[in-house]
């Protein structure tokens, strides 16, 4: 029952992002992403374009694909082949989120608001699709604090650490997002759209990921 219930929700949730993804298309969101930007940009100073800068590699392919490899490769070991396949639920959230690059009319914010200060020799830094919607690093963000939100929420049992690393959870994938937009490497709207997609993304692969010994009601 309790997979069901993470399906529909994964259902439902990937429906409301096909949904706000026509809303994008559409372009009813150009006035509200160029605001966003100027003001967040306005309001915080150019000091912190280093540590913003360093703090969304986190969301990087090539780091986030690591990161998802050696759980999946660890869950083999164990001969755990669902959460084997659960953490490699990334990569169909990466080909729907390049899909979205590639064929969604929705152009990319001008260099005027690029802000990121790195040189980098990450493969994925010289990849360029003809759009920015949605957000990949927000999509692969998402996916993982989903994951983890859901495995923290069900598995651990001191309810102040728990807190704690729930509370740390949402703080990172806020902060994620304020960069994409502060960075000037995405809008508002790539932001939601990929939070959307990796909670959709995040949703299934919990299903394959979660045993039933952590969803025992207490």
């Amino acid at each position: 029952m309790f997979k069901v219930s993470l399906f529909l929700l994964s259902l439902i949730t990937f429906l409301i992002f096909t949904i706000f993804s026509y809303t994008v298309a559409k372009e009813n969101w150009q006035q509200i992403d160029f605001d966003t930007t100027v003001k967040l940009q306005d309001r915080i100073p150019r000091e912190y374009d280093e540590l913003f800068s360093y703090f969304s590699l986190i969301g990087s392919v090539e780091i986030t694909f690591g990161i998802a490899a050696v759980l999946a490769l660890w869950s083999l070991f164990r001969l755990k082949i669902l959460p084997f396949l659960g953490w490699l639920m990334i990569i169909p959230a990466t080909i729907v989120e390049v899909f979205g690059k590639l064929m969604l009319f929705h152009p990319s914010t001008p260099v005027l608001f690029h802000r990121n200060v790195l040189e980098t020799d990450l493969p994925s830094f010289y990849v360029h699709t003809n759009f920015s919607y949605p957000s990949g690093h927000m999509t692969r963000s998402a996916f993982f604090i989903t994951i983890f939100f859901l495995l923290l929420f069900f598995k651990l049992k001191q309810p102040s650490l728990k807190i704690l690393l729930i509370g740390l959870l949402i703080f990172l994938g806020f902060m994620m997002a304020a960069t994409r937009i502060y960075l000037g490497e995405h809008w508002l709207s790539d932001v939601i759209g990929g939070w959307l997609l990796g909670i959709s993304s995040g949703l299934f692969a919990s299903m394959f990921i979660l045993g039933k010994k952590y969803v025992k009601i207490r």
